[in-house]
């Protein structure tokens, strides 16, 4: 019965660190110290959620800079649907795929047949909502953003700078540039 007693005061202890004490310090942490991040890296622009830093969303027009492709649910950017495609390097739908949008990506930015094209503006990340374009596939975008805004070419570069993240603790990762805080970043000039 000592033992029993003993296993039910324990359990109950550690229900009431790990499942309240616990989770709560490290919320008032977050909340204290990180509260962006914490709360998702939301957008609000007048009131109204635009989106999150975290999550790419799919731009079409031509004066927007263009994310990442997408496989996440059926049309892409479906956050409950984050996945990549699972396709391996042989596949002959992903082969086909990466042509396409080659093709597609050449003619929306008017680059001759033999200039090289960004791996990123081609192809999926694994999660299918990466937020992140490189910064050569920025600069590329430029001159189409700028001519459909009618903003000059300098500007939007600027814009591009501005809107560019480092590496990761200065060492990890290469330059990126988050599409939508760029996309606001050009909708508030």
């Amino acid at each position: 019965m000592s033992q029993l007693r003993t296993a039910m005061v324990a359990t109950v202890l550690l229900a009431v660190i790990l499942c309240g004490v616990y989770p709560a310090l490290v919320w008032t942490m977050a909340q204290a110290l990180f509260p962006d991040k914490a709360n998702g890296s939301i957008i609000i622009r007048n009131g109204k959620i635009i989106g999150s830093k975290l999550i790419a969303q799919n731009f079409t027009d031509a004066k927007y800079f263009h994310p990442r492709p997408s496989s996440a649910g059926d049309l892409g950017y479906d956050a409950t649907s984050s996945g990549g495609s699972n396709l391996g390097p042989t596949s002959k739908k992903l082969i086909d795929s990466v042509r396409e949008r080659v093709k597609s990506y050449r003619a929306e930015n008017n680059l001759p047949p033999t200039d090289s094209v960004p791996v990123d503006a081609v192809t999926c990340s694994a999660s299918g909502l990466d937020p992140d374009i490189s910064v050569e596939n920025a600069i590329l975008q430029a001159p189409r953003v700028a001519k459909e805004r009618g903003v000059s070419e300098k500007a939007v570069l600027a814009k591009i700078k501005a809107n560019t993240d480092g590496r990761d603790l200065g060492i990890l990762g290469e330059p990126r540039v988050n599409v939508l805080t760029l996309n606001l970043s050009l909708d508030g000039s």
